[in-house]
């Protein structure tokens, strides 16, 4: 059985998801304070955290920091609605998704299914004879085997939702990829109105691998459509 932790000081919605999580399959901890949720996310293993932004002792940015420090755990972040910049900020800091309060669980059960299919594709790829060993695209080395990316020989460290996505884009290189397309493949849902997490986890890509290579844009938006992983000049 999965295991989730809430991070949330609303104790009503906490026994409420407790109840519906817990009928779809998933063992629910609850824990309604900042740092003691940043501890108990490091002390044990978890298939995914549902963080709030609002909490007492230390806020939901700082918990995600504390654990981004030493786990790649699944964060999903909880937000208040209408508030771009509470979701811009959690998914700079490396959550992989945000839920907008109040809302309804059965949204919130479908992103962590997404966030499963995702991993579990991620895995047999990695068990597949054909997945290719390597993607190389200039500078830019990913290794699907090691989930490693390397620039110019150095390594880069990025969440699983910016691997996913700078593995479609390298694999597709020089060829424009619709933001629809990054968000069900990468994401693994469909775009909504005013979802912009897609283009906030581009933007982040851009400032680990740096926004030039050479002279050439590495990540171009193709404006009104989606973006472009830049072939060099060498490749294309």
């Amino acid at each position: 059985m999965d295991r989730i932790l809430v991070i949330d000081d609303d104790t009503e919605l906490c026994e409420l998801l407790s109840d519906y999580l817990g009928g779809e399959g998933f063992n629910v901890a609850t824990v309604h304070h900042g740092e003691r949720g940043a501890e108990q996310a490091l002390a044990e293993d978890y298939a995914l955290i549902v963080l709030d932004v609002m909490l007492p002792g230390i806020n939901g940015f700082d918990v995600l920091r504390k654990i981004r420090e030493n786990s790649k755990v699944p964060v999903i972040m909880l937000t208040a609605r209408g508030d771009d910049i509470d979701r811009i900020v959690g998914l700079e800091l490396g959550a992989d998704d945000y839920l907008p309060k109040p809302f309804n669980p059965r949204e919130l059960v479908a992103r962590i299914r997404a966030i499963q299919r995702r991993a579990e594709a991620t895995t047999q790829q990695l068990s597949s004879k054909k997945q290719s060993a390597e993607l190389q695209v200039g500078d830019v080395v990913l290794c699907s085997s090691s989930r490693s990316v390397k620039r110019d020989g150095e390594n880069v460290e990025l969440t699983s939702v910016e691997f996913s996505l700078l593995e479609v884009l390298l694999a597709r290189a020089g060829e424009v990829i619709s933001r629809e397309d990054l968000v069900e493949s990468v994401l693994g849902r469909r775009l909504s109105a005013y979802d912009r997490s897609i283009d906030v986890h581009v933007s982040a890509l851009r400032k680990k691998l740096g926004h030039y290579t050479g002279a050439t844009e590495r990540i171009r938006t193709i404006r009104s459509i989606g973006y472009l992983y830049a072939l060099p000049e060498s490749q294309s």
